[in-house]
């Protein structure tokens, strides 16, 4: 059944409440790694990582975005009227979101959830699913998911945007390296992405895969928590928005590099796999701030 854009578009946003504290903070902040060894050095008392993982000393990072209230709000997308696709042939891909103020160490909120968008890319379509949060002060943030479904286009819908950021031309500003430990997805999949495409073989090799695969949202967090750390000196207040496009996998066990273009108001980030000849993971990143 094709898809119908009209009706999805005009489908009753989905409201709920969602809920979060310390605990949830510091157990997102371990799934992108915060604490772990660098270069050789331990850093799990370091003053800069306690910030991530000590509740005295608790800063959020914007991509907690994505998985407060365990983040479901896009599965949930996916079941609206005129929406009716094969799971199996979803994927993630990319995700952007923008932040109205800092995101509290606890809170209590309310997210609306809605299809903001549905383009017809001619053999996919790409529907975006909007999740706007705000609590009893205001607005918090807006998050918006683009969900590639392969095999749903031809259905005669606008084709939509080009997110296509083109790079400096000169050498990168910073050249950082993060590696991802062995159990990482086994840890960041605790706030709430359950797939077992990232802890199971069996299930990955139904996939296509030789091994289980990082989570693209948790090689988005660790692109932004590096950029924070050294282009924003460690601030994450002055993260105003943060976009990219899922442009390839990641193993644990592997080792992401990324390349920082700094501009005005703005980072522009490439990020790759080493071991695997700088495979694309990450395309069109930019961070957007203060």
């Amino acid at each position: 059944m094709p898809i119908d854009a009209a009706r999805a578009l005009a489908a009753d946003p989905r409201t709920g409440d969602i809920g979060w504290d310390h605990k949830d903070i510091q157990l997102y902040h371990l799934g992108l790694g915060a604490g772990a060894a660098r270069g050789g050095q331990s850093l799990a008392t370091d003053p800069d990582e306690l910030r991530y993982t000590l509740e005295s000393k608790l800063h959020v990072l914007p991509s907690f975005a994505t998985v407060a209230g365990a983040g479901m709000a896009m599965l949930g997308g996916l079941s609206a009227p005129g929406i009716d696709v094969n799971l199996a042939m979803v994927l993630h891909g990319g995700h952007s979101i923008r932040l109205h103020r800092p995101i509290p160490v606890k809170g209590q909120a309310t997210s609306t959830s809605k299809v903001a968008a549905v383009y017809d890319k001619g053999k996919a379509a790409v529907i975006v699913l909007r999740s706007e949060v705000e609590d009893a002060d205001g607005p918090l943030w807006t998050s918006d998911a683009q969900i590639f479904v392969r095999g749903e286009g031809g259905f005669g819908g606008e084709r939509g945007p080009s997110a296509k950021e083109e790079l400096p031309e000169r050498a990168p500003d910073r050249v950082e390296e993060r590696h991802i430990r062995d159990d990482q997805a086994l840890l960041y999949r605790l706030s709430g992405d359950w797939n077992p495409l990232h802890a199971d073989p069996e299930f990955a090799k139904l996939g296509g895969f030789d091994k289980p695969i990082l989570h693209g949202l948790c090689s988005y967090g660790m692109t932004l928590k590096a950029v924070v750390d050294t282009a924003l000196g460690g601030d994450v207040s002055r993260v105003r928005a943060y976009r990219t496009r899922f442009a390839g996998i990641v193993f644990p066990g592997e080792t992401l590099r990324l390349r920082m273009w700094q501009e005005p108001g703005r980072v522009l980030v490439s990020v790759t796999a080493v071991e695997r000849d700088d495979a694309p993971v990450l395309a069109d990143t930019v961070v957007e701030h203060a």
